[in-house]
C-alpha cells in the first residue's frame, strides 16, 4: 500500500501557494496603483521604464575619441517615434559626469542628485504636474561599468508587464527563497507537533485485538480536526465489541441448545429395546435438524447473502402463508383471518426471506393464541403487517430481549429462541422494522413495516401486467 507523507504534502502545498500568491499579489498591487491610491499610485507607462533602461544600455558605445556616448539603437529610435517627449540620460557613477547623447534637460535636473549617488529615484519634471512617477533613475551595471541610467516619458507596451515581473522577481529572489524555506520549516514543525496526539492514538490502536475490544482510543488532547476520526473509530470499536460479544453468546447458546438433544439422543441409543425408540429418534432428529437449519440461516445473514432485488406483493404473499397455516390452525382448534386491501402492496425484497419472517411471526401467534381463539392478520397500504394474538402477551421489559438469539423466558417454553431473532435480522436487511405492542384486552400484536417500492417499480410492474394482458389477447 502506497503512503504519502502529510508533512511533505502540506509543505508542498504551501510552497505552491506562495509561488502562485506572489504574481497575484504583484498584479493586485499594480491594479490598486492604477486606480490612483496614494501610496500605490502608478501608471502603465512606469512599467516600461525597465525596457527603456535596457535600450539605453544597449545604445552605449565608444566614439572615435574613446569617449562613451549614447548612440540610439533601432529599437530606441522606434520608441522615440512612439513617444516624442521621451528623454534619457546616463551618468558615470564615479566621476558623476553625464554621458554624451544624454538629454540636456535631464542633465540639468539630475546633476545635483548624482552627487549623493541615489539608488532609486522617481521624479517628475517641472511643467508636467499630471504625470505619476513619470521618470526613473537608478544605478545599473553595464559593459562600461556602473552607470546611473535615467529615463522619462516612455510609453507602455504589453510586453513591459513581463519585464517588470522578471525585474521584481530578481530583486525579491532572496526574500522569496528565505520566506519559502522558513515557511516550509515552520509547516514541518507545526504538522509534526500537531500530529503527536494522532501518533499516540495510533499506538493505542495497534494494541487492540479481538481479546481487548473493550478498550477505546483516548480522545483527550487531540485536535478538533482529528477528534471526529477518533470518535468514529471508538464507535466502530463499540459496535465491533458488541458484535463479537453477540457472536460469542450465540456460539455458547448454540452449543448449549445442541447439547440437550444430543445428550437425550445418547440416552435413547443406550436403550434401543424401548417400543418408542424409532419415533423418539425421529423426533430428536427433527429437533437437531431444526436447530442446525436455523443456525445456517443466521450464518447466511451474517454473510449478507440475502438479495433484495425482487418486487413482492405483501397481500398475495401473506394470503399464501395464511393458506398454508390454516390447516395447522384448525388442528390446534384455532382460527386465522386476513384483513388486506384488494390492491397490491408492493415492496422490494427477497421472497424466501419474507416468507420466513411472516411465517415465523404467524406461527408464534398461533402457539400463543388460546384454543378457540382467532389470530388476526392485517396488511395495510403503507406496507405494514399486523399479527394479533390474544395470549399471554409480552412484558414490556422483554420486548427487546425476544429478538435476541436463543432467548426464552424460561426453559418450559418450546422452541429454540432463534425464530424472532432471525426474523429481525431479515427485516433489518430489508431496511424495515419489527416491534411488539399490547393487544387491547390481552395478548401481543407484532407489527412489521417495510419500505414501499419506488414509483419506478410500480411503473415496471404495470407495464409487465399490460404486456401480459396483450399477449393473452393475441
Amino acid at each position: 500500500m502506497r503512503r504519502h507523507s502529510l508533512v511533505l504534502r502540506i509543505v508542498g502545498c504551501l510552497f505552491l501557494a506562495q509561488i502562485i500568491a506572489f504574481p497575484i499579489a504583484w498584479l493586485v498591487t499594480i491594479g490598486i496603483g492604477l486606480t490612483g491610491v496614494e501610496f500605490f499610485a502608478t501608471s502603465l507607462d512606469e512599467l516600461s521604464a525597465i525596457r527603456a533602461k535596457k535600450q539605453i544600455i544597449a545604445s552605449l558605445a565608444m566614439n572615435e575619441d574613446k569617449m562613451l556616448e549614447i548612440r540610439p539603437t533601432p529599437d530606441l529610435l522606434e520608441d522615440l517615434k512612439r513617444a516624442p517627449a521621451m528623454k534619457f540620460a546616463a551618468f558615470r557613477s564615479l566621476s558623476r559626469d553625464p554621458v554624451a547623447g544624454s538629454s540636456p534637460e535631464l542633465i540639468a535636473m539630475l546633476k545635483p542628485l548624482i552627487e549623493i549617488s541615489p539608488t532609486h529615484v522617481h521624479f517628475i519634471l517641472p511643467g508636467d504636474p499630471s504625470a505619476i512617477r513619470a521618470g526613473l533613475m537608478e544605478p545599473e551595471w553595464t559593459p562600461f561599468g556602473r552607470l546611473h541610467i535615467a529615463v522619462y516619458g516612455q510609453k507602455f507596451r504589453w510586453g513591459d508587464i513581463f519585464d517588470a515581473a522578471i525585474e521584481e522577481t530578481r530583486w525579491l529572489t532572496a526574500y522569496l527563497v528565505m520566506a519559502i524555506l522558513m515557511s516550509a520549516g515552520a509547516a514541518w514543525f507545526a504538522v509534526r507537533w500537531g500530529l503527536r496526539p494522532l501518533r499516540r492514538v495510533a499506538v493505542q490502536a495497534s494494541r487492540i485485538d479481538m481479546n481487548s475490544l473493550d478498550q477505546r482510543l483516548d480522545a483527550n488532547d487531540v485536535s478538533s480536526e482529528v477528534g471526529p476520526l477518533v470518535d468514529a473509530v471508538n464507535d466502530a470499536l463499540a459496535r465491533l465489541d458488541a458484535g463479537v460479544a453477540r457472536q460469542r453468546r450465540f456460539t455458547s447458546n448454540a452449543a448449549h441448545e445442541l447439547r440437550t438433544p444430543i445428550n437425550v439422543l445418547g440416552v435413547r441409543l443406550d436403550a434401543p429395546e424401548e417400543p418408542t425408540f424409532k419415533n423418539d429418534l425421529k423426533r430428536d432428529h427433527r429437533r437437531i435438524r431444526n436447530i442446525v437449519e436455523q443456525l445456517l440461516a443466521s450464518a447466511r445473514l451474517d454473510q449478507q447473502s440475502t438479495k433484495l432485488d425482487h418486487t413482492i406483493d405483501l397481500v398475495a404473499l401473506t394470503r399464501t402463508i395464511i393458506a398454508d397455516a390454516a390447516l395447522l390452525a384448525l388442528k390446534g382448534r384455532r382460527q386465522i383471518v386476513l384483513d388486506a386491501p384488494r390492491a397490491p402492496v408492493l415492496i422490494e425484497g427477497n421472497r424466501p426471506a419474507l416468507e420466513s419472517v411472516i411465517s415465523n411471526v404467524i406461527d408464534n401467534a398461533l402457539r400463543a393464541e388460546p384454543e378457540g381463539g382467532t389470530v388476526h392478520v392485517g396488511v395495510a397500504e403503507n406496507a405494514t403487517i399486523e399479527v394479533i394474538d390474544h395470549g399471554g402477551g409480552v412484558e414490556e421489559t422483554d420486548r427487546d430481549l425476544i429478538f435476541e438469539p436463543f432467548w426464552r423466558k424460561n426453559d418450559s417454553i418450546p422452541g429454540t429462541g432463534l425464530g424472532l431473532a432471525i426474523a429481525k435480522e431479515l427485516i433489518d436487511a430489508h431496511r424495515g422494522r419489527i416491534w411488539v405492542e399490547d393487544t387491547p384486552g390481552g395478548g401481543a400484536t407484532f407489527k412489521l413495516w417495510f419500505p414501499a417500492a419506488t414509483s419506478e417499480t410500480h411503473a415496471n410492474l404495470n407495464n409487465a401486467h399490460s404486456a401480459s394482458r396483450t399477449n393473452a389477447r393475441s
